[in-house]
């Protein structure tokens, strides 16, 4: 079966509406692999003294991010957050666009382990981290 293309992955993003008022944009795709990113929007912002952008904004761009690389293995046909965790670092630099890389490290019939880093423009220090269970609607299965 064919991995995920970008097209495919865009489309997949502009059918979730809070992906849309996120603003989150395909970076990369491949096959178990996701790269999404948020631009800094003033309507996102948690702490409007320091400009810094609202956790749970983070906490959807990594959900989103996870669930896209699921959806691109090529077996899947659609999936669900079972459950996430997520550590936060460091606030996010306000101005900053925030990009999240998620990556299935464990598949299992019916659920996909991942793990994914959001980092700012400073990507050498993440913002947050994460790791969830997802689960995988495959190709052909009731």
């Amino acid at each position: 079966m064919p991995e995920m293309d970008r097209s495919t992955a865009e489309g997949f993003i502009a059918a979730l509406p809070h992906a849309r008022a996120l603003g989150l944009r395909v970076e990369a795709i491949g096959q178990g692999r996701a790269t999404l990113s948020m631009g800094w929007d003033a309507r996102l912002v948690g702490d409007p003294r320091t400009g810094v952008i609202h956790g749970g904004a983070v906490s959807a761009l990594m959900d989103t991010c996870g669930g896209t690389a699921v959806y691109s293995l090529p077996e899947a046909e659609g999936t669900a957050t079972i459950d996430l965790r997520i550590d936060y670092m460091r606030p996010a630099t306000p101005g900053q666009r925030i990009t999240a890389t998620a990556d299935c490290y464990h598949i299992t019939r019916a659920v996909v382990f991942v793990r994914a880093v959001a980092t700012d423009e400073d990507s050498s220090r993440p913002v947050a981290t994460a790791t969830g269970a997802f689960t995988i609607d495959r190709k052909g299965e009731p």
